[in-house]
């Protein structure tokens, strides 16, 4: 019996007490200062929505918590309100929750199945949701239009399949008509031109153009956007007007 016994307590020396090879239990996850998300957030679903916010906005996660190198996760302080965005996006949350709880339900006529409103419906990729108009506008206003027609070049060529812009003809002609009601035709004209020069066949650029240029007294010029417009577009009445009142001047 003995000698049946030393194998045995040789094998348990060996390996140890059997209570220390246990695994021990981790505590479970819990997140720190959730105060739009649920206590109880499984830290899964908590990345997740991290992640959706990051591709909405095309931002990393240190545009709204603090701490870190901005491109690895090392030194983030992700419990901390220090920085304002953070804040800022548990208002925004709140807005949409506001928006797809209360106030779609009572669009009549509600398309099925339902359209709601998330952070990519505004942003689309943009830290700040501003349209294409409202981006030259600013640019126009403190710049002048030569910076805004380099910068809408900039944005087609590097931005046209992203998605964050609308590079149609009439988001660029909604813009100058927003520059001759504010008296800077100008700046209206110059856009339009560079409008001209992605949408060629364009029969209301042209027309637009001869609006300016008949308002800032500019006949010849006047007369040749409606002719081009005209030619573009041969139903176009209101052209044949325009070019019938300049010629007999």
């Amino acid at each position: 019996m003995r000698y049946r016994l030393i194998p045995i307590l040789t094998a348990l020396a060996l390996v140890g007490p059997v209570s220390a090879q246990t695994p021990q239990r981790e505590a479970p996850w819990k997140g720190k200062n959730l105060k739009y998300f649920p206590a109880d957030t499984p830290r899964d679903a908590l990345t997740q929505r991290m992640r959706e916010f990051s591709f909405a906005l095309g931002v990393r996660c240190q545009y709204c918590h603090a701490g870190g190198n901005g491109i690895t996760f090392e030194g983030v302080d992700f419990p901390s309100d220090e920085k304002a965005p953070k804040k800022k996006a548990r208002a925004m949350l709140r807005m949409v929750d506001e928006v797809n709880r209360k106030l779609l339900p009572r669009v009549p006529s509600r398309a099925e199945p339902r359209v709601d409103v998330d952070c990519v419906t505004c942003h689309r990729g943009l830290p700040l949701p501003k349209t294409l108009q409202t981006t030259l506008l600013e640019i126009i206003e403190k710049d002048g239009a030569a910076a805004a027609v380099a910068k809408y070049r900039e944005l087609r060529r590097n931005d046209m399949v992203s998605g964050r812009y609308n590079f149609d003809e009439w988001e660029i002609n909604e813009l100058a008509r927003r520059l001759a009601a504010a008296n800077d035709t100008a700046a209206a004209i110059a856009v339009l031109e560079m409008n001209g020069e992605f949408y060629p066949a364009s029969p209301s650029i042209d027309f637009q153009l001869g609006e300016l240029h008949r308002t800032r007294g500019e006949r010849d010029k006047a007369l040749q956007r409606y002719h081009a417009s005209l030619e573009k577009a041969p139903d176009n009445e209101a052209a044949k007007k325009r070019i019938e009142e300049l010629e007999k001047k």
